[in-house]
């Protein structure tokens, strides 16, 4: 099957539905970030908040993309129900985390408080450590289909 088949098929396949967890945890970034850049817009824009912002939206937008395309396959423990190698999911294993990452980089920059950077450190350190579980419990499922997916795939 051609790769456009094949992706046409998996489209067709997809639900997009999704559970209420999941789709809290799509759409409460959007609605969380909305509020804050509405209600804490400095007064007088500098680099560091354009610099923010410049990080803010993308991640935010990135991430949301991320949590859509996972769909049901979201959950807050790692579990195997599904192998997602579509979207960013093709290039990225793990899309949340890296956008999410730097989602927070760029609130804390817009919010103009850089020293709270060094709060990344345990937050990046928890997610590689996450990372890593998911990707033990996704091997143990899907065995040699993970492997050939990590082989090709960033974080």
């Amino acid at each position: 099957m051609s790769f456009a088949k094949a992706a046409k098929s998996r489209r067709a396949t997809m639900r997009w539905t999704m559970k209420p967890s999941a789709l809290f945890f799509t759409i409460f970034p959007i609605v969380a970030i909305a509020t804050l850049l509405f209600t804490q817009a400095p007064a007088v824009w500098r680099p560091i908040h354009i610099v923010g912002l410049a990080l803010l939206i993308p991640g935010t937008t990135l991430l949301v993309l991320a949590r859509i395309q996972l769909g049901n396959a979201f959950s807050i423990t790692p579990q195997a129900t599904s192998l997602v190698t579509h979207g960013l999911y093709s290039r990225i294993r793990n899309p949340v985390y890296v956008f999410s990452s730097l989602l927070v980089a760029g609130l804390i920059l817009f919010l103009n408080r850089p020293w709270f950077l060094l709060a990344l450190i345990p937050l990046l350190i928890l997610q590689v450590f996450r990372a890593g579980r998911e990707a033990r419990v996704l091997e143990a499922r899907f065995g040699h289909a993970y492997r050939q997916y990590r082989a090709r795939t960033w974080f």
